[in-house]
């Protein structure tokens, strides 16, 4: 959207005055913000819960069992119902980080730019790029430390490159691995990189079963927009081993905890990524500054499976 915003007629002469008062104003932020929210940023698409801290920790349990720990018992007529417990999961604390950068843009960048709202896109969007970038790595490092363990694995049938791969069988016995658990988790989600996901769009046995008959088909679009095996796909660049493709259930997995503050002149975009312009009269220039406090939370590993040796 270069150009869209400042809408400056070109009878004014004020143009800097413009690109001015939009840096100034955290709401005309914000919008500019979310042009730039896209489905790489998915670590709030794999850790969907949501939690908030005030304190700099969250405390949280892990693998809370749903099921009482005594058996159930045939109750005599007259007699007392037996008690049981519900037990608890284990404790764990988990401490916020600040991730944040900043960037210079100087008003002649600004102003010597043809359309001058694409030096402010330019660098927000750097900024907020390598947020993305940090907070999708170390929540993809949490759940792959999470999962680490052989019970968490379910080895390909063949490379996705070979000759005979089995890309459907291969998702669907990592999705068995999770509900044969029989621990009411129910996978929802497929994560892989860019190379596993193009090598799923040639599959033929998964071709073969699209819809013709419609221009959605992704040999026409270039995305594969359906499910596979009741599964949404998702595609990021940082998943901790090209080699391995992640099934899990998004719904239990675990989430982001984010501790949100009222500083002011932070503006706060989708995702809880915030930015703010400071304006730096000694030099001419701006510092564009982007920040998202989190911490990214694991709290049901079981709903997670690796499949490895893709």
């Amino acid at each position: 959207m270069p150009g869209a915003f400042p809408a400056a007629p070109p009878t004014l002469s004020g143009d800097l005055e413009t690109i001015s008062r939009f840096l100034q104003s955290p709401t005309q932020l914000r919008r500019r913000l979310r042009s730039y929210v896209d489905l790489r940023f998915v670590a709030d698409q794999v850790l969907t819960a949501r939690y908030r801290s005030t304190g700099g920790a969250v405390l949280y349990e892990m693998s809370e069992p749903f099921v009482s720990d005594r058996t159930v018992e045939a109750v005599g007529a007259g007699s007392e119902y037996p008690y049981a417990n519900l037990p608890t999961g284990t404790g764990a604390i988990a401490a916020v980080q600040k991730w944040g950068q900043k960037v210079i843009l100087t008003d002649e960048e600004i102003e010597r730019n043809i359309y001058a709202g694409a030096a402010v896109d330019r660098n927000l969007k750097k900024v907020v790029n390598g947020i993305i970038k940090q907070v999708d790595g170390i929540a993809f490092s949490a759940i792959a430390s999470a999962i680490s363990g052989a019970g968490f694995a379910s080895a390909a049938t063949a490379t996705w490159s070979s000759a005979t791969p089995k890309i459907l069988l291969d998702i669907l016995t990592a999705k068995a691995v999770i509900v044969g658990l029989n621990l009411g988790y129910t996978p929802d989600t497929v994560v892989m990189n860019d190379t596993r996901y193009a090598l799923m769009m040639q599959d033929t046995v998964i071709t073969n079963a699209w819809r013709r008959e419609t221009t959605d088909n992704p040999v026409y679009t270039g995305q594969i927009l359906q499910k596979v095996a009741g599964l949404n796909i998702v595609v990021t660049p940082n998943m901790p081993t090209a080699s391995e493709v992640y099934v899990l259930d998004s719904t239990q997995l675990g989430g982001m905890a984010d501790e949100m503050d009222a500083a002011p002149g932070y503006a706060t975009a989708d995702l809880a990524v915030q930015i703010k312009s400071i304006r730096r009269d000694s030099s001419d220039s701006w510092d564009l500054q982007g920040r998202r406090k989190t911490v990214p939370i694991v709290q049901e590993p079981g709903a997670a499976c690796r499949i490895t040796g893709t």
